[in-house]
């Protein structure tokens, strides 16, 4: 157990980390290359520091067995991670304008359809060899099959979120490894994507832009997907009149909504367990939505209070940038907590499941890229593409990286048809509902019929994919 001070002084020391983590990532030319988060490093060095590495070197009966951090700061990060990512996947869509679904998917179609293909592709090469090889050869859980699609497309914060999942499982390594994992997908999304830029630009498959001279900082990158969706000068009018008579902080406002789509989402999970104790006469842990962590729900929760703010005409009282603000500091807290807390003895003794599912995720990755986006994406293909790709190994910001590199005029219009496929496709996949339930389902219902489920949806988009291509092309 531990104290409120000790609280404190996790969450101090993590402010320190983050410092130090700019401060070594602005000194060293690879981090910087690679556009790594300063949480990464941060959550890097603080692994480093802790009972894996300064503790293993130290050995036991010295001071510093585990590591330079205290016990109670330590248990206070390892449950950093599955708390902080509820008030992230709160935000996501929190203070937001929402379009209709008609001007969704007229401009985005192609992309819901090939980053729905590139997300349920993981999970079938993921089971297949789960199911293949590391389970029968290496006794690996097979859970792991849901890894590929948990750290790639869900990338860091997501990963942390799901330890508490396999845990409940009997799949204690899971969340390491998919920590270990998403630092791979994010790492070989920027090098495999810089490669592929310059290969496309060879080869003329580059169709707008030039690459060669964008310069483009994290900041203006958070800011892409917000291009299209600025307020009326109205609503900034009536926030500003509303903030000089208010007795509270605008953030604590804000802070105080994303709290409210938290508790929207609670009663969401907490009644989706209550219907399925009472229909279906299960235990309070035999169920399956039982096991349904609450950050999915979060999501709801944050799509609810926004319509709740736009019909009510008080869409004034909430920031989209605050919001963000709130949000990226969650993230910062969950990424940092989750890597210092990452068990290396874990990775080790799962080496053929890290390697084998790392290896086989980016092959799909770059097969569904080659060959199926060409087919899929009747316009600007690469430049379109590519965004996708690189979210599928690393997180959203390493897609919109790759996209202003490659298309920094954004002439192929490719940014707004990425940030209206996020509406229809983080609820699902890449951190939301299935992405929560899918070690659950291979746990509660065998790999098989959950291969036979992922297949069958992979299979529904490849056909809607190519048949809207066609459609498209059609009425062109």
């Amino acid at each position: 157990m531990f104290k409120l001070i000790d609280v404190f002084v996790a969450f101090i020391l993590v402010g320190v980390l983050v410092l130090a983590g700019r401060s070594i990532r602005k000194r060293v030319g690879f981090f910087r290359a690679l556009y790594l988060p300063d949480s990464i490093v941060a959550g890097g060095l603080a692994l480093l520091l802790g009972p894996g590495v300064v503790g293993a070197i130290a050995g036991d009966g010295s001071p510093f067995a585990a590591g330079i951090f205290p016990e109670a700061v330590q248990q206070v990060w390892k449950q950093s991670p599955s708390v902080f990512i509820n008030i992230v996947f709160a935000t996501l869509f929190l203070g937001d304008q929402i379009p209709s679904p008609k001007d969704i998917w007229r401009q985005a179609s192609p992309q819901v359809a090939f980053g729905q293909i590139l997300a349920w592709g993981q999970y079938v090469v993921g089971i297949l060899l789960t199911l293949l090889i590391l389970t029968p050869l290496f006794n690996v859980h097979p859970s792991a099959g849901a890894l590929i699609e948990v750290a790639f497309e869900g990338g860091h914060g997501t990963a942390a979120a799901m330890q508490t999942t396999f845990q409940d499982i009997g799949f204690e390594s899971g969340g390491d490894l998919a920590l270990a994992m998403a630092t791979v997908g994010i790492v070989s999304g920027i090098v495999i994507g810089t490669f592929l830029i310059s290969w496309g630009k060879f080869t003329g498959r580059v169709k707008v832009g030039d690459a060669d001279a964008i310069v483009v900082t994290p900041e203006e990158l958070e800011k892409e997907l917000d291009l299209d969706l600025e307020e009326a000068p109205e609503i900034r009018l009536t926030r500003a009149k509303m903030m000089r008579e208010m007795l509270i902080d605008p953030l604590s406002l804000n802070f105080g909504l994303v709290g409210l789509a938290v508790v929207i989402g609670w009663l969401i999970q907490q009644g989706l367990v209550w219907f399925e104790r009472i229909a279906f006469s299960v235990g309070d842990k035999g169920g399956l939505l039982s096991h349904i962590p609450l950050f999915p729900m979060t999501v709801i929760g944050g799509i609810i209070v926004q319509v709740w703010l736009l019909r009510t005409n008080r869409s004034y009282l909430i920031s989209r940038p605050l919001v963000k603000r709130i949000g990226g500091v969650a993230l910062d807290v969950t990424v940092v907590t989750a890597l210092a807390t990452i068990s290396l003895s874990a990775i080790g003794a799962n080496l053929p499941a890290f390697i084998g599912l790392s290896l086989i995720g980016i092959t799909w990755n770059l097969f569904a890229f080659l060959v199926l986006a060409p087919r899929i994406i009747p316009n600007f293909w690469f430049e379109r593409g590519i965004g996708d790709v690189g979210q599928s190994m690393g997180v959203t910001s390493t897609g919109l990286l790759l996209l202003r590199m490659v298309d920094p005029g954004n002439q192929s219009a490719a940014l707004e048809s990425f940030a209206y496929k996020q509406l229809l496709f983080e609820p699902i996949v890449g951190g939301g509902l299935f992405t929560a339930i899918a070690p659950i389902l291979i746990h509660k219902f065998g790999p098989i019929a959950t291969l036979g489920l992922t297949g069958g949806l992979l299979v529904f988009w490849l056909v809607f994919g190519f048949y809207n291509f066609k459609q498209i092309r059609r009425r062109r």
